[in-house]
């Protein structure tokens, strides 16, 4: 058992302690496309009824994408991505207690929704994409988010894989953690997302958690992204109930979530908030007796 350490993330609204619990960020896809709930949450409406809904299932942070990031997946222009996440903040403003992280990989995109209220930015492709995002960041003070992720969304689940995953994944979040850097965002800002499921092989994913404390040792919180992912499925082939679907991957996502906060994860991103809080619960305190 990793022995986390503590972290403070200054946001406009608060000052977030990293460390002393999990915690819970949820998930909220306004995408026609998504892998999990793509296309259920497009209306206005709909997507501003859900946020309030993780809220009170226990979700610390919402994280809220314009852009599906799914294997195959196609980008999206910044107008569309704007036309997505933009009317959904705004409805939120006021209504919601907990922030909103939005994720996205465009500096347009993250100027606009930091300007509509968002206090934490998630890249997934750890400014590759868009390097301005770090300016945007260290401008209004905000949180960044590196995720690493192998190749792009399109093609990164068709490989070549790297021969040493956590190696790979080091080198690429150093390399971002420097553009970050030079950019002026304070070292105290940035979390890191070692990117589970992104470039990455079947057997590579579960090497990452495995090794998790590798990770943690370059000095930054660190959040977990594995909820619902294939890689829980295809982990389950030949149980009793046969492979799961999507929706259906809760078991295994419990168990991923679990073992990312014994080896060292500050934040767990979920679809299924109250049973993954519940989990998140009970591994603190599990963890709070470890030697």
């Amino acid at each position: 058992m990793f022995r986390r350490r503590k972290f403070k993330l200054r946001l406009p609204s608060r000052t977030l302690v990293l460390g002393e619990r999990t915690l819970v960020m949820g998930v909220l896809n306004v995408t026609p496309d998504s892998f999990s709930d793509g296309g259920l949450f497009l209306d206005v409406d709909a997507a501003v009824t859900r946020a309030l809904e993780l809220e009170h299932a226990g979700a610390d942070i919402v994280d809220i994408g314009g852009e599906s990031t799914r294997p195959g997946s196609q980008s999206v222009t910044t107008e569309e991505e704007l036309r997505r996440i933009l009317p959904v903040l705004e409805k939120l403003c006021g209504k919601i207690k907990i922030p909103i992280s939005v994720d996205t990989s465009k500096s347009e995109v993250a100027e606009a929704a930091a300007a509509a209220g968002a206090q934490i930015l998630n890249d997934v492709t750890s400014l590759r994409n868009d390097p301005r995002i770090a300016e945007v960041a260290r401008r209004r003070k905000l949180p960044l988010i590196l995720m690493h992720m192998r190749g792009e969304p399109r093609t990164m689940q068709k490989g070549p894989f790297a021969k040493d995953v956590v190696s790979d994944v080091l080198k690429g979040l150093l390399g971002s953690i420097a553009i970050a850097r030079r950019a002026g965002v304070a070292k105290s800002q940035i979390i890191i997302d070692p990117g589970i499921g992104f470039g990455k092989s079947y057997s590579q994913n579960f090497e990452l958690l495995a090794r998790l404390p590798e990770v943690a040792k370059l000095g930054f919180p660190i959040l977990i992204g594995t909820s619902r992912k294939s890689f829980i499925g295809r982990a389950l082939e030949g149980s009793p109930r046969g492979m799961p679907a999507k929706g259906q991957r809760i078991w295994g996502t419990a168990a991923t979530v679990a073992a990312s906060i014994l080896q060292g994860a500050h934040i767990v991103r979920v679809h299924d908030v109250a049973e993954m809080a519940e989990v998140a619960r009970v591994m603190d305190v599990l963890a709070s007796h470890a030697k």
